[in-house]
């Protein structure tokens, strides 16, 4: 953790320091609702415990919100009748995190509704196969080689 969890939203509202509309609950979990909701049924998934990003979470643990999400995702399309949803994590300030304590959203889908992430993004290039390819080389590498992983420890199967 690079920020102090004192002055966390998140940790605030997990220890009762603020109102949150809770939908599920668990000892490592806690979904509420987003106060600032691209749709109806806007829901954020956030570990108990504070961890600012990607980098700083046990895998174990993003797997286990992962897994939340997914629980609630069926409950929430049937609840909102929305016809699709985005599970998505901004990690770090330059993917457009501003909370900086993990979470998951999950995010109702309506076609129309104005929200976008536009993949494949208007402003990339399609890349040389031999770059695609030596990026590739390179990342089986990391996975091979234990002692430079940076990130969290997943098993890969």
């Amino acid at each position: 953790m690079t920020r102090s969890d004192t002055h966390c939203i998140f940790c605030n509202l997990i220890h009762g320091a603020g109102e949150a509309s809770i939908c599920y609950e668990d000892a490592d979990a806690i979904a509420l609702m987003d106060i600032q909701p691209v749709n109806a049924g806007h829901v954020l998934v956030v570990p108990r415990e504070h961890f600012e990003s990607l980098n700083d979470i046990p895998g174990e643990l993003a797997m286990h919100l992962f897994g939340v999400a997914l629980r609630l995702g069926p409950i929430v399309r049937r609840i909102v009748d929305c016809e699709d949803l985005n599970i998505v994590v901004n990690s770090g300030e330059a993917a457009g995190q501003n909370v900086f304590h993990y979470h998951v959203h999950l995010i109702p889908r309506k076609a129309g509704d104005g929200f976008d992430i536009p993949l494949p993004f208007g402003a990339s290039e399609m890349p040389d196969r031999t770059f695609l390819d030596a990026t590739a080389a390179r990342i089986i590498a990391g996975l091979r080689d234990p002692a430079r992983s940076t990130g969290p420890r997943v098993t890969v199967r």
